[in-house]
């Protein structure tokens, strides 16, 4: 085996889903400043566009656990890193109104902090409140109770007892002085004649939970990613479960002992904002995950540093190459050829790369990046077990390929990413195949056989979504389709004429 071939052997960009790398993850992730600010606590709500790398922070922030401990803060998982989320079963029987979602985030996020502190050991009579509270309620989750299975006693509880009204209550003293609280929980603040009746609300436990912190001198951060995947087969479910979990995080904010941290996407904030949300002026810790070509570069070279034999083969030393920008670009171009097409106005492999990756909202995110270069590995390790010829010089890749990879990249965005989450669209985009890759309005309502004003909604939404990028002027629209999409659709590049 020649010795560039052994080194394709074993090369591997990683798996572009976060949740799929999680043990091998940390070896090169790029700590960025963004990351360096959530470690410290300085931000609450990560947002990013799919596959720019939210959910590779979610998963790699559960390896420090006990560095985050040295810093007196305790990590709360509340949803699963793999498999299915725990809020995929309020699709089967969702809450009624945006407010009983409220009450779950907040009850669901209370029992897994209880849970926390018994885990961790903290002791104290604002923890054991607490603790007795959920108990006598039978919401106090042990070690063995899965997240689904709290999220669904939780559901059960709150549209039971979201009505004060409907329980009686009661209350004792211990022998040393101190209430033993044995009513049932209100959603609402509890009236004095209520407070006597044994009611307590859930604040008054977000309270008990913050002095509990507080006197240990400890913060807690409840940690939620996957929600695009949990709400995914209903885009109102989706917006009530989001603004409603918002709203929570709104009011569980005043306790400076209890944090909670959501990872969200980009797009599905837009939505649930797009008709107006007042708590999103409530938001002011938080950071959108960006990436240019500096640091797109960055992690590709990380990811080749990773591997032994390609130190090996390069003879060239993990940090020498990371600390300096320069040599990082020249350790790529060494790895990859200079250009892809040739030619003098033609662009260097790195831009060629990112612009046959990217949708029309050009933010250029690792996931397709490293699926498309995991692609040409699989293509050059073909082409020299055939006894093709070896790229040239100590590249590993020769710039035919990349080219050879685009048709997969192209299905890969399109069918997996595209069709799966917006269905509706799939048969307008599979009556463009084979057409030209700019359309105007006129062609787009004849391919689509649609009046004109439909057919504006309709392109709307596929700028929306990233398969088109909107040209020309108010009077002279065009819809244009991004490199990204055109292999798998079979798209000609130029602009449809209209028939006269």
């Amino acid at each position: 085996m020649s010795k560039k071939r052994d080194v394709l052997h074993d090369l591997s960009f990683g798996n572009q889903i976060a949740e799929e790398e999680k043990d091998t993850l940390k070896d090169y992730f790029v700590q960025t400043s963004s990351w360096q600010k959530i470690l410290r606590g300085e931000i609450d709500v990560i947002y990013g566009p799919k596959g720019a790398g939210k959910s590779a922070i979610y998963v790699l922030i559960q390896d420090y656990v006990d560095y985050l401990f040295d810093k007196n803060v305790l990590l709360v998982s509340a949803e699963h890193i793999r498999g299915d989320p725990a809020f995929k079963s309020l699709t089967l029987d969702p809450p009624t109104s945006e407010r009983e979602f409220t009450n779950i985030w907040k009850l669901y996020f209370l029992t897994l902090i209880a849970r926390a502190l018994d885990d961790y050991g903290m002791k104290g009579a604002s923890i054991e409140q607490l603790r007795t509270v959920l108990s006598e309620n039978g919401l106090l989750a042990s070690k063995s109770t899965t997240l689904g299975a709290i999220l669904k006693l939780v559901q059960t509880y709150v549209r039971k007892y979201s009505n004060p009204s409907a329980v009686e209550g009661g209350v004792q003293v211990s022998a040393e002085g101190m209430p033993k609280f044995s009513g049932k929980l209100t959603f609402e603040d509890t009236t004095p004649e209520n407070e006597k009746k044994g009611f307590v609300s859930i604040d008054q436990l977000f309270n008990l939970a913050n002095q509990s912190l507080d006197g240990a001198r400890h913060k807690v951060w409840v940690l939620l990613d996957r929600l695009d995947v949990a709400f995914d087969e209903s885009s109102e479910l989706e917006k009530n479960a989001l603004r409603a979990l918002f709203r929570a995080y709104r009011d569980i904010r005043k306790y400076d002992h209890v944090v909670v941290k959501v990872f969200l996407r980009t797009d599905i904030w837009e939505r649930i904002a797009d008709r107006g949300f007042r708590e999103a002026t409530h938001i002011s810790r938080d950071i959108t995950l960006k990436w240019d070509k500096n640091s797109l570069q960055n992690l590709i070279v990380r990811r080749l540093l990773s591997n032994p034999k390609v130190l090996d083969f390069y003879s060239v030393k993990q940090e020498q190459v990371l600390e300096d920008y320069n040599a990082q670009s020249d350790f790529f171009y060494r790895v990859f050829p200079d250009q892809i097409e040739l030619g003098e106005k033609q662009s260097n492999t790195m831009d060629w790369i990112i612009k046959r990756s990217t949708d029309s909202r050009n933010d250029p995110a690792p996931r397709e990046i490293i699926y498309f270069l995991n692609k040409a590995v699989e293509h050059q390790m073909a082409r020299l077990e055939r006894g093709e010829e070896e790229p040239d010089g100590n590249a590993l890749f020769d710039r035919a390929v990349f080219k050879e990879a685009l048709p997969e990249l192209s299905e890969y965005r399109t069918t997996k990413m595209l069709y799966a989450e917006y269905p509706d669209e799939k048969k307008y985009i599979e009556k463009m195949r084979g057409e030209k890759s700019e359309q105007s309005v006129v062609t787009l309502s004849s391919l689509w056989a649609v009046n004109e004003d439909e057919t504006k909604r309709i392109a709307q939404k596929l700028v929306d979504i990233g398969f088109f990028e909107q040209r020309g002027s108010r009077e002279n629209l065009s819809f244009w389709v991004p490199f990204m999409y055109r292999p798998y659709l079979g798209l000609v590049q130029g602009k449809a004429e209209t028939d006269q």
